[in-house]
């Protein structure tokens, strides 16, 4: 394996370089018509660029192209944005989030931004967390909900995953009978005792399950990166499956599946990754967040969408200076990559969810869909003010799609919790309908006249003239 040595940089120096040279970042709605762009730059960190996105995508802004460059200790990106309707970001306050939230050292938010902004973003979780993973199976979340409510646990927030045939979930919980949070350790010995007789119950010897509570702590992860760690260490890479019709640039073109290609570029000491799939939301994000927990340092990128699909080509290396030099340890990658993308992809019926927050809400929910036979293969579900609010993607238990008599059946015994039915997409996500608006469609359409970028010709061009109002480099 080839080492490619770099100088030692103690943590305390790095946040001691933030102190002196904070981010600086521009928003500007000037220079393109149809979308805005986000210039940053800042002094360069391990997991800098990750940050970044995640700010915007917790926002639900639609990013349709990035130009990243971190050579030399200096982290410079260019955004293009837009938000779900594929509008310029124009609201002062919206704006002044993001420049506080990227700004921010640490992940600290001025409380001036948060309230500027009008609405909750990224709510601070102080309840108890079970992380769990399982085989998944139908019934499984209507089985781990009504558990916790006969052990008095109300949720207030929540969001599973499936993928593989398996299933990842995080529930946020407090005690449901006085609020607040639980705290008596022989209690909560008994909770995880419960849940773990939940996942266990159809589990053949052999077979991977955990269970964990964790409580309250500084440095919070991020709930959707934690479903990728969960899923990455339950293994369900192994099973992954990019496109193998053939490499040329012609079936690329004319395929919406995932492809990744791993190259050497010995003379630069990178690895250069090539990633094709359809364009969807928080795409970035998933693809950004397997590289750095993978422990893989982004050095150049440009990301980009053509129509319906999506582009994006990183130079990388190991945190440690180490690179590619096994075709296992390249096919992992490949493997991982594959996977992020596809976590957050859910085929079948999409219910978005409102109602008024109570304790076994949720239970009682999932309850009814167990009952007609559906299986859940994708959630969210958050409380705002008194309300709780998600969405449900569900499927037969053969995993296709459910009948018209049966959604109606089903939405009309849950009630008025259910405030809009999505009809199923094989890449259905949260958000999506919106994005083929008219004025969406007809930018997507010029895009897919446009060639694709490349750090290997032009690209160097492109991010000096998008990034010419950046401040000087310093040295």
């Amino acid at each position: 394996m080839e080492i490619i040595y770099q100088p030692y940089i103690d943590p305390e120096f790095e946040y001691l370089i933030e102190r002196i040279y904070p981010p600086w970042v521009c928003i500007d709605n000037d220079s393109y018509k149809d979308c805005t762009l986000v210039k940053v730059d800042s002094a360069n960190k391990h997991g800098i660029l990750l940050e970044m996105v995640q700010v915007l995508t917790d926002l639900d802004l639609l990013i349709s192209k990035s130009y990243i460059s971190s050579d030399g200790g200096w982290f410079m990106d260019v955004f293009h944005v837009t938000d779900q309707l594929g509008n310029k970001i124009t609201d002062e306050s919206l704006i002044l989030y993001i420049q506080q939230a990227l700004c921010a050292r640490r992940g600290e938010i001025s409380k001036q931004a948060r309230e500027c902004l009008r609405r909750e973003v990224t709510p601070e979780l102080k309840d108890l967390a079970l992380e769990m993973t399982s085989k998944d199976r139908p019934g499984l979340m209507s089985e781990i909900s009504a558990v916790l409510v006969e052990l008095g646990c109300h949720i207030t927030a929540a969001m599973a995953w499936t993928h593989s045939a398996r299933a990842a979930g995080i529930f946020y919980i407090e005690d449901g009978l006085k609020g607040g949070p639980i705290t008596d350790p022989v209690r909560l010995a008994h909770v995880e005792e419960q849940l773990e007789n939940v996942i266990e119950a159809h589990h053949e010897e052999g077979e991977k399950a955990s269970v964990k509570l964790t409580t309250p702590a500084g440095g919070h992860t991020h709930t959707e990166r934690r479903l990728h760690q969960l899923m990455y260490a339950d293994d369900d890479y192994e099973s992954c499956r990019g496109c193998d019709g053939g490499g040329s640039s012609a079936h690329k073109r004319g395929c919406d599946r995932t492809h990744v290609n791993i190259e050497s570029c010995k003379e630069k000491g990178y690895w250069v990754v090539n990633v094709s799939c359809r364009d969807r939301s928080k795409l970035l994000f998933d693809t950004v967040c397997a590289l750095t927990d993978l422990q893989y340092v982004v050095f150049h990128a440009v990301v980009s969408s053509r129509g319906t699909m999506a582009d994006q080509e990183y130079f990388v290396r190991h945190k440690d200076g180490y690179t590619l030099n096994t075709e296992s340890e390249r096919h992992k990658l490949t493997l991982c990559l594959i996977a992020a993308i596809e976590r957050r992809i859910s085929q079948g019926l999409r219910l978005d969810l409102c109602a008024k927050n109570r304790m076994g809400l949720f239970s009682d929910i999932t309850r009814v869909l167990r009952e007609y036979g559906l299986s859940i293969s994708r959630f969210s579900l958050g409380i705002h003010g008194e309300k709780a609010v998600g969405s449900i993607y569900v499927t037969d238990t053969s995993g296709h799609d459910i009948s018209p008599s049966t959604v109606e059946m089903v939405t009309k015994e849950i009630g008025e919790s259910v405030i809009a039915v999505h009809k199923s997409q094989k890449w259905a996500l949260q958000g999506s309908s919106s994005r083929t608006s008219q004025k969406a469609a007809k930018r997507r359409e010029e895009e897919e006249e446009r060639p694709r970028f490349s750090l290997g010709g032009l690209v160097w061009s492109h991010l000096e003239r998008l990034s010419s109002s950046f401040g000087s480099i310093r040295s």
